[in-house]
């Protein structure tokens, strides 16, 4: 679905991602794993048209992404939910939630697709008419995704949804991510640096280090790798 080659981006003479290449197949769970400032939130930023690559291409569906404007990236399928939650404070929990539909014409499939999000993430219907700013990090985190959802999106870019969360409610989002998966079809690329949890749900994964790959496989059999155990994992 998702086609990534040799894709080079700078922050002026800072080259933060060297040559990336990688796919993301249909209705997978792939995730990025590596330390802070190996590019991550980069690599995501440049797949939703929020930064511009210098070189390389970024296909979906054998559509070119790279000269798209980000609100285009939102009508093809493509919607993030990105580090930091960047809710809207001042708004209640429903219109951050429909705020995420905006490009959307259809009542009917929005009422449905809220009603869908409070399923998923019954916290969110408890607080529905609360400012998005009064929630805990971890309702917010739910509110995050829960409006990248509104978009309708076939893929899902989750930057970080672990950061900053209560532990108790840190496996909670990820079992929703596995459901979001999983129910919905909708595709889901994952960074995360709580490799662990990350490498648990995931199909396949990538290790990320000073802007190029130096790892990939299948999840589990990474989360089984000496090297990664030792870096990310906290083991051998």
């Amino acid at each position: 679905m998702l086609e990534i080659r040799d894709l080079h981006v700078s922050y002026g003479q800072i080259k933060a991602l060297k040559g990336i290449s990688f796919d993301v197949p249909d209705q997978a769970i792939v995730t990025l794993i590596g330390s802070n400032g190996a590019g991550k939130t980069t690599l995501l930023r440049t797949i939703s048209g929020l930064l511009k690559a210098k070189s390389g291409s970024i296909k979906w569906a054998n559509e070119e992404l790279t000269s798209c404007p980000a609100h285009d990236i939102v009508k093809l399928g493509i919607a993030q939910s990105p580090e930091g939650r960047m809710i809207f404070a001042n708004l209640t929990v429903q219109e951050n939630l429909r705020m995420g539909a905006y490009l959307r014409k259809d009542a009917e499939g929005i009422k449905r697709d809220l009603e869908f999000s409070f399923t998923i993430f019954p916290r969110l219907k408890e607080r529905m008419w609360q400012p998005g700013g009064t929630l805990s990090g971890g309702e917010q985190q739910m509110l995050a995704i829960a409006r990248a959802l509104m978009s309708k999106p076939k893929m899902l870019l989750l930057d970080e949804p672990s950061l900053g969360i209560a532990p108790i409610l840190v496996r909670t989002i990820f079992e929703k991510i596995v459901e979001i998966n999983r129910e919905l079809g909708v595709t889901v690329l994952l960074v995360e640096q709580n490799a662990n949890l990350a490498l648990a749900i995931a199909h396949s994964a990538y290790v990320l280090e000073t802007g190029k790959i130096v790892l990939s496989g299948p999840a589990k059999e990474l989360a089984q790798n000496e090297e990664v155990k030792r870096a990310y994992l906290g083991t051998a």
